[in-house]
């Protein structure tokens, strides 16, 4: 008969994977478990199990398919906001030279013709009339007057 106390134990070792620790030395959660942090969880199970009776490989089988999901799903959303933050910064170049109508943060509207893109945080800025915009603040785009010759 399994000793009561085990599942305790085993409770403990396993959950002070899923911590760091400190300075103090206190534990501290977290954010995300990785793949070696399920391979601990994995083997902690597999050396605390009742022999007498053993999780199916079928279970086993399946928390590795949702681990691989879950790594797949990470690399992809990884890719998914480098393929973001580049055409943000394509759509802010292509406005260099255009003439935007930028909507303030006190409620009213800014005009100007855009003269650079800076990046800033990862993040392009337009560069109107000499300050930094947000792209998400045009509200108008458009093409500027052909400069007549006298």
């Amino acid at each position: 008969m399994p000793d009561a106390t085990s599942g305790i134990s085993s409770t403990y070792a396993t959950s002070a994977w899923l911590y760091g620790t400190d300075s103090s030395g206190a534990r501290t959660p977290t954010k995300a478990l990785e793949q070696k942090d399920f391979l601990k969880l994995l083997v902690a199970q597999m050396t605390t199990q009742d022999p007498l009776n053993p999780v199916k490989d079928a279970d086993f089988l399946a928390q590795m398919v949702q681990m691989s999901s879950l790594e797949s799903n990470k690399a992809f959303q990884t890719e998914l906001a480098a393929l973001r933050s580049d055409q943000e910064l394509q759509q802010a170049n292509t406005l260099i030279g255009r003439a935007v109508d930028l909507q303030l943060d006190d409620g009213t509207t800014a005009h100007g013709t855009v003269s650079a893109v800076q990046i800033e945080e990862g993040t392009p800025k337009l560069i109107v009339n000499g300050q930094s915009f947000k792209l998400g603040q045009v509200v108008t785009i458009t093409t500027p007057a052909p400069a007549t010759q006298p």
